[in-house]
């Protein structure tokens, strides 16, 4: 029996379950919904272009949150791995920092910035720099000497050494840590949008749950599970088996 095979047997197991549990535990719809009517609200969400609208508010917000944090994140590791009074100094900090939830800085955002997207953007930016600039600073010093001595041997340095010996030989560090970040700025979103305003799949969740929607709020956490499944194993799952292939980790 195949992987895929088997969660589709188990995924519909879990629906069934579901079903039967709904239609015979006496609860009302609006607090144990069946899964026939989540479904259903489900589809008439995507027809109707509520819940696709906040697909793609939600995606928009993190592509640039996201974006914003593998630019700094890299950055602040190149420097912290390069210099030894940075690691001493934003690389203590850094690490200070990425213990604290993303959400907590919420309040200081709203301060900053308003209840607005750019309060959202910082949140997300916040959730996923820190855990890129750990997973940087390690792939840069893991980079072996070997490498190193050989290319300046050669005569390579600078942007040279850095762009030839450094960031290839970081490739697969800096994918896990993509994966990683990734996985905190999802959360830190929908964290963000849950408690904030603007739309969104999290602001879609308050406003399911003010109304006493609850078939409506499973709908939007379904779709908030398979977008992140897809992110985590369709896209950077194969991008880190696809490195490992060619760097002959991975002999399949």
């Amino acid at each position: 029996m195949t992987t895929a095979l088997r969660r589709i047997i188990f995924i519909a197991m879990i629906a069934a379950i579901w079903e039967v549990t709904s239609r015979f535990s006496g609860l009302p719809d609006f607090m144990f919904p069946r899964l026939t009517q989540i479904f259903e609200t489900l589809f008439n969400g995507l027809i109707n272009g509520q819940i696709t609208a906040a697909i793609g508010k939600s995606f928009s917000r993190i592509l640039i949150g996201f974006s914003i944090a593998i630019i700094l994140g890299i950055m602040m590791g190149y420097l912290i791995w390069r210099f030894k009074i940075v690691e001493d100094t934003l690389g203590f900090l850094v690490t200070a920092l990425q213990s604290i939830p993303s959400i907590v800085w919420f309040p200081l955002a709203i301060i900053w910035f308003g209840l607005n997207d750019f309060a959202i953007l910082f949140i997300v930016t916040i959730g996923a720099t820190w855990t890129m600039t750990i997973s940087a600073t390690s792939g840069f010093k893991n980079v072996p000497q070997l490498y190193q001595r050989v290319a300046k041997t050669f005569g390579s340095s600078g942007f040279h050494f850095l762009r030839t010996v450094i960031m290839p030989a970081s490739v697969p560090q800096l994918l896990s840590g993509l994966r990683i970040a990734w996985a905190f700025s999802w959360r830190a979103l929908m964290a963000g949008e849950l408690l904030g305003a603007g739309g969104g799949l999290g602001q879609l969740l308050e406003t399911g749950r003010s109304l006493g929607q609850m078939d409506l709020v499973i709908s939007v956490m379904i779709i908030i599970a398979v977008i992140g499944t897809i992110m985590d194993n369709v896209v950077f799952m194969r991008l880190e088996r696809s490195v490992q292939t060619k760097w002959g980790v991975n002999q399949h």
